[in-house]
């Protein structure tokens, strides 16, 4: 019963963690509302695999030596700051699609076999790869960053381990909340990731691309100056 209830206890605490706004959810939505699906759940993937990391060093103990020592939660938040600034100047300098490239990705998946005149050759392409469009790894990695470099994963792994469940519990019971842990994290930006997708919503944002990137990265900017400022 301590297993269950231990497991219910990390499924609540964890998934309302996941669901607050963060440099996680504002990266994963500024990336499928102006990239799509695809690049979407694959950020979530990094994401999801940067939180094995603290889940490894919780579970070895060493989140503890972390959240405890000034000067390493101070350099994970320059970094950490860093990168968000980092982001955010990228997604500020978005530029508007051009309107050949714009109506290319809004005719992505229209079935034109059914047309009348054969003889007649359509002006735009109906699949046409972004301009802007980056490789699996490279969407992957940033978020692997994003959550590995955030500075309050260390405190919040501290209080899963230490204060919400029992210090004395098995290392096989705790890799098993870690990978859970996972398991909830995917899911939810999943979910997020599936609801900025929806064709209809997506169709909608996609003449707004630019503007999102702009205002989402300079709220990434805010964030990654507000861990800097606030390190001591």
């Amino acid at each position: 019963m301590e297993f269950w209830h231990g497991f219910l206890l990390i499924t609540r605490v964890h998934l309302l963690a996941a669901a607050s706004p963060g440099p996680d959810f504002v990266l994963v939505s500024q990336q499928t509302l102006a990239k799509g699906r695809r690049t979407g759940l694959i950020c979530s993937l990094g994401i999801t695999l940067g939180l094995a990391v603290h889940i490894i060093y919780s579970v070895l103990g060493l989140a503890t030596v972390i959240a405890h020592s000034q000067p390493l939660l101070t350099a994970i938040k320059w970094l950490g700051g860093s990168y968000l600034i980092y982001l955010g100047w990228q997604g500020i300098q978005a530029k508007p699609k051009k309107p050949l490239d714009l109506a290319a990705s809004e005719n992505v998946g229209i079935d034109t076999s059914n047309t009348k005149s054969t003889e007649q050759t359509p002006l735009l392409p109906t699949k046409k790869p972004s301009m802007n469009s980056d490789s699996t790894f490279a969407i992957l990695r940033r978020g692997f960053f994003c959550n590995v470099f955030n500075p309050k994963a260390p405190v919040y792994f501290v209080a899963i381990f230490t204060l919400v469940l029992s210090p004395n519990i098995p290392l096989w019971q705790l890799s098993i909340y870690g990978v859970w842990m996972m398991v909830l994290q995917m899911a939810w930006f999943s979910t997020v990731v599936m609801l900025l997708s929806i064709p209809a919503i997506h169709r909608r944002f996609q003449r707004f691309e630019h503007w999102i990137d702009r205002v989402l990265g300079t709220a990434m900017i805010v964030l990654g100056l507000n861990l800097i400022l606030r390190s001591r």
